[in-house]
């Protein structure tokens, strides 16, 4: 069986990192997200509520599964047998970084990971702008699955 990890902080998913799970969910046989929790940030949503929101939005994949993670992304994947990491990039500044972490979990475990090129519509798209314009009231419905845009709204109303 073929296995991958899309892995990220999802907070929230957007139509960006969907397109990048969907692509990888049509080339593996089972697509793990791994959210990551990080306890030296504080998310707008929490780690069980990114979950539910991201496994409503995958679930006509049929082959995606989520689950949180705490401490390093090839631990997970050597408990479950991936053996390869996706990971979108929306421009070469991403490369820079994304390379040095590709580099390092191949060193460390043997893990690949294969860049996945975002698709020019969501080529600037990030979970912190789209927090950041929602909160000045700014209309991002079109950059996100309906529940997470309902999600988000009832959220900053609840700031």
């Amino acid at each position: 069986m073929r296995r991958a990890v899309c892995p990220g902080s999802f907070d929230p998913i957007h139509n960006g990192h969907l397109d990048v799970i969907g692509r990888a969910s049509r080339l593996y046989d089972v697509v793990h997200v791994a959210v990551g929790i990080n306890e030296s940030k504080q998310g707008l949503f929490t780690v069980d509520e990114r979950i539910e929101l991201i496994r409503e939005v995958t679930a006509d994949y049929g082959n995606v599964q989520v689950e949180a993670f705490r401490g390093l992304l090839v631990d997970f994947c050597k408990q479950r047998d991936i053996p390869a990491i996706i990971k979108g990039l929306r421009a070469v500044s991403d490369f820079d970084y994304e390379l040095q972490m590709a580099q390092m979990n191949l060193g460390l475990s043997g893990v690949e990971t294969l860049f996945v090129p975002t698709i020019p519509t969501y080529s600037f798209l990030s979970s912190s702008l789209v927090k950041e314009v929602a909160t000045w009231g700014g209309d991002v419905a079109h950059l996100l699955p309906a529940p997470v845009h309902a999600a988000l709204l009832e959220r900053l109303g609840n700031r």
